[in-house]
């Protein structure tokens, strides 16, 4: 209709940077006491939200990206030290290593981004990594293309094949995990995936843990990837500020937390629901380098080609010198001004 709401939920930095750009979105700074939102705030989200000096967005809730998930009675050994540990681990003959979903509607693909995203951030650093979001980084460079190659050994190690792969809803990813027999012995998902456990799974919060994503490149050791729920006000009215002022307080994101699979993206929250949360916000808050989904501050015509190429890749990898060269043509037109 090109009628934008009073207050909404932003696909990503990216869109809220173009958002941004045309004018349509409401500095955050003149409706939020700045300095009390900064000083609650992790500084990378404060970031994330800044355009040019206007505070455009806030997050109101995030996520971890990358949590290697098992079930407990299936795997009871250390959390390998590196990727490389992690592949040769044996799995039992009537199961795969891997649980990999890939549907998701429209942004079908979009897991496989965060398996590509997590690979270059541990295996080429993050200077390679920024560069790779500001669209200074070609898609068929070696960097890139040795990280769908990583995530290739990944998917022929993974349960049901590319047609299941492509078919299944992410939100039932894991549940081979608690499949009696189970189907594989583990799943790369984010932090919300666990409620997806026990609503689509049959799971008990008992049956499932995590490790974090195992270094590849040593010198990158202590990486994370995260992701978050980042809000804009598109009409200044006083329903809309009310609203923003909520969201971004304590007691709002308290809410969130309780539920079960949320971080949230206010530092003052310390209080979480169960071990597992209280890890992971540990986790996002010890990171020696955090960065924040790839995809998610690409311009959206780049991340929208991003999902559908893991699709694609995903159904056939002996593709990928064509998946990665049609990524770089839309990477040239994507980020024109």
């Amino acid at each position: 209709s090109g009628i934008l709401p009073d207050v909404a939920g932003l696909p990503g930095p990216g869109q809220m940077r173009q958002f941004a750009a045309n004018g349509d979105i409401v500095d955050l700074g003149t409706v939020l006491d700045r300095a009390t939102y900064e000083a609650e705030t992790a500084p990378t989200f404060v970031e994330l939200g800044t355009v040019d000096g206007m505070l455009a967005g806030v997050f109101i809730k995030s996520a971890v990206k990358g949590p290697i998930w098992y079930n407990v009675a299936n795997f009871t050994g250390e959390p390998p030290a590196t990727f490389e540990d992690l592949q040769a681990l044996p799995a039992d003959p009537a199961e795969q290593k891997w649980c990999v979903a890939l549907e998701g509607g429209a942004d079908s693909g979009w897991p496989g981004t965060d398996w590509i995203e997590d690979i270059v951030l541990r295996q080429s650093g993050p200077e390679v990594y920024d560069q790779w979001v500001a669209g200074e980084v070609a898609w068929t460079s070696p960097e890139i293309r040795s990280a769908f190659e990583t995530f290739g050994q990944v998917l022929e190690n993974s349960y049901g094949g590319p047609d299941y792969i492509n078919a299944t809803p992410f939100g039932q990813g894991g549940n081979q995990l608690f499949a009696d027999p189970p189907g594989c012995l583990f799943h790369h998902q984010a932090s919300f995936i666990t409620s997806f456990f026990m609503n689509e799974g049959g799971a008990t919060a008992d049956q499932y843990d995590f490790f974090l994503f195992p270094e590849i490149d040593p010198e990158y050791a202590g990486a994370l990837t995260g992701a978050g729920d980042l809000f804009g006000m598109f009409n200044d009215t006083p329903q809309s500020r009310a609203l923003i002022q909520y969201l971004v307080t304590p007691e709002a994101q308290q809410i969130w937390v309780d539920i079960g699979g949320a971080i949230s993206g206010n530092l003052m929250v310390t209080e979480y629901p169960d071990e597992i949360s209280q890890r992971l916000a540990e986790a996002l808050a010890d990171a020696e380098t955090f960065r924040f989904d790839a995809g998610d501050q690409m311009p959206g015509e780049m991340n929208t080609a991003f999902f559908a190429a893991m699709v694609e890749f995903a159904a056939d990898q002996s593709a990928l010198d064509s998946i990665l060269a049609n990524l770089d043509t839309v990477q040239t037109s994507a980020y024109e001004e």
